[in-house]
């Protein structure tokens, strides 16, 4: 592993091959020409798009298809994590690699529970907009900020003994808030309040698309984002806290889709990027109206496609 490669897309190259190889799988050369429209570092899973590809390719070229998707999420995950240098979680890769609409258990980060969620999003009606609204810095205050939610969320968990806060109640959490609050502040158990209720929302955001009921899912949407933005507190970054380009994005979205769609952050928060699902009637003046104050082509119109990383036989 050689640190000065950090951050470069052939560490990752180099990483996938080589866990593929201590995996017992064939390796080999190979000449790719790759077209990419996934903006980099804006949420939007660029270097786990990038990863779970080459995984693919080298899958089908050397060995016959047998990995499977969540498998080579795992592997890309474990060269970002080791030759790129980054502690990303496995959520991004798992998606981009197996694809569709999917809730995904990480209970045991080695073996993700995925199931697919059978809702047909095209018939809807709605665009899934992405925009980037910039921001996030990369000074060592900043990065704190950014690293004290996993930090935060685990002190809370660790006063009730647990690792994780997945290991504890709502009710055990708030039962303790006095000795709780005494050790972690009360930052930290606003964000385990976001965790609790955001874990308990996407059970019940699945069960709305499972019955057809997209509204009441665009509901849970906002719900989620107001969350965030209250109790979990990673919209912007109190380190330049005249900066609040998220906040502001989502106050615009508001202003155009209240009662008619649903906004929030997207990925890990304090600038980057926010999703808002979108009418079709109002989709022109939603771009619009981000676009004037992010600039020209900030906003991406998604398409949720039914499969991941595969092989095309034209």
């Amino acid at each position: 592993i050689d640190e000065s490669q950090f951050y470069t897309s052939s560490s990752l190259v180099k990483g996938i091959c080589a866990r593929m190889k201590q995996l017992g799988y064939e390796i080999g050369g190979f000449d790719a020409c790759i077209d990419g429209r996934v903006p980099k570092g804006s949420g939007l899973s660029s270097s786990a798009s990038f990863e779970v590809l080459i995984g693919a390719i080298i899958n089908h070229l050397f060995n016959n298809g047998k990995m499977s998707g969540v498998e080579n999420a795992i592997i890309g995950q474990w060269s970002e994590n080791n030759y790129f240098g980054k502690p990303c979680g496995l959520m991004d890769q798992t998606a981009c690699s197996v694809g569709g609409l999917i809730t995904i258990d990480f209970e045991d980060p080695s073996k993700p529970i995925v199931k697919e969620v059978d809702f047909d999003f095209v018939s809807t009606g709605f665009a899934l907009v992405i925009t980037d609204v910039g921001g996030g810095h990369d000074d060592a205050a900043s990065q704190a900020e950014y690293a004290s939610l996993p930090t935060e969320m685990k002190a809370v968990a660790a006063v009730l003994g647990a690792k994780v806060l997945r290991e504890v109640t709502l009710e055990q959490i708030v039962e303790k808030i006095p000795e709780i609050r005494k050790v972690t502040g009360d930052r930290a158990i606003l964000r385990a309040y976001h965790f609790q209720g955001d874990n308990q929302r996407v059970v019940e955001q699945v069960a709305a698309l499972e019955r057809n009921d997209f509204q009441a899912f665009l509901k849970m949407v906002v719900e989620s984002g107001y969350s965030s933005y209250m109790y979990n507190q990673n919209i912007f970054d109190v380190v330049h806290k005249d900066e609040q380009v998220v906040s502001l994005a989502l106050a615009l979205s508001e202003m155009v889709l209240k009662g008619k769609g649903a906004w929030r952050v997207h990925g890990g928060g304090f600038g980057g990027t926010i999703q808002a699902f979108v009418p079709q009637d109002l989709l022109d003046k939603y771009v619009q109206t981000l676009e004037h104050v992010y600039g020209e082509g900030k906003c991406h119109k998604l398409f949720i496609r039914a499969k991941g990383s595969i092989k095309l036989d034209l």
